[in-house]
């Protein structure tokens, strides 16, 4: 083939599977919405099960459901007649991927799903099989014809099930009132888990926040800077609240301006008032975009009464490596 026969055949494959994933908008319904009331309100957990390509979709089915706050696992079928089939309790949902419906291995084991009375949701592109007969509940991922050769190879097909797989996932997240705060709870290790990360996990607290009063005379403002190495100092009232904070730049500043005065001055005259802060709920890559806004290397975080509960400082987002 030649260069532009192979990029030609690249495109059809995306245009083919891109008309595929378009068609399936129009088919989530009453349907699908029912499959996720089943998903949301099962006692236990989902099994997905399937097998070759659909098997290998089904796995990442099962682990973005996981990922997304819903307990689920992967079945082989296979292998459930070996004793795998121990795996599965009454109380759990079945979501069974299978493009043809007529799969071997599902179809044995719907004798056992029936037993038992478990729940059954099939996502397949043969409404008339044996399997979607069977179910509860069927999602159409149906393709007008795969991108490979004389259609036998399993790619249109497999690409919409994993769609409607994640579209049932992020729905269901979304049914149980989950958000990015839950799903990092899933995700502690890595770049995503990092991206993640909260201020309240990252920030300085108790007797590492650099803190003077007011009315504290600035040799004794240097001392405390100097003391906790963060290159800051907050400045708090009688009662303990913000009123300003004094960096090393502020310090700088003071020199240029006081000189040999500036040992006379005190906290207030020196600090710079109302400081940006950010909550310690927020996440750490709104600290890191704030900080590159503002240019500034620290961030004070405070409580809902206006005292200061940490600090976070440029260099503790650098150790997260998160960027």
């Amino acid at each position: 083939m030649k260069k532009d026969d192979v990029i030609k055949a690249g495109k059809e494959v995306l245009e083919i599977e891109a008309r595929a994933l378009a068609a399936l908008v129009s088919r989530v319904d009453e349907d699908f919405a029912r499959a996720v009331d089943l998903l949301f309100n099962t006692r236990a957990r989902v099994i997905v099960t399937g097998m070759g390509k659909s098997g290998l979709v089904g796995r990442k089915i099962a682990a973005t459901l996981a990922s997304c706050g819903t307990p689920a696992l992967f079945v082989n079928p296979a292998e459930a007649g070996h004793g795998d089939l121990g795996m599965i309790l009454k109380d759990d949902v079945i979501l069974a991927v299978s493009y043809s419906g007529e799969t071997r291995e599902i179809v044995d084991l719907l004798e056992f799903i029936k037993r038992i009375g478990i729940k059954l949701i099939t996502i397949t592109g043969n409404r008339n099989s044996r399997i979607a007969n069977y179910s509860d509940i069927v999602l159409d991922a149906g393709v007008e014809r795969e991108a490979g050769p004389k259609g036998v190879v399993p790619t249109a097909s497999s690409t919409a099930a994993l769609a409607l797989g994640d579209a049932l996932a992020i729905a269901l997240m979304k049914k149980k009132g989950l958000g990015e705060e839950d799903f990092a709870l899933f995700h502690p290790k890595g770049q995503l888990g990092r991206k993640l990360l909260k201020v309240g996990s990252l920030m300085h607290t108790g007797g590492e926040i650099p803190r003077v009063a007011i009315d504290t005379p600035m040799i004794q403002v240097i001392e405390e800077m100097t003391r906790k190495k963060l290159g800051m100092t907050c400045v708090v009232d009688a009662e303990e609240k913000l009123r300003g904070i004094i960096t090393d730049g502020d310090l700088r500043r003071s020199m240029r301006r006081y000189r040999e005065e500036l040992f006379d001055k005190t906290a207030a005259e020196c600090m710079t008032p109302d400081p940006i802060t950010i909550g310690k709920e927020d996440l750490a890559t709104e600290a890191l975009n704030l900080m590159e806004e503002k240019r500034i290397t620290s961030l004070i975080i405070k409580n809902r009464e206006g005292k200061v509960e940490g600090i976070v400082h440029l260099h503790d987002l650098w150790r997260t490596e998160m960027f």
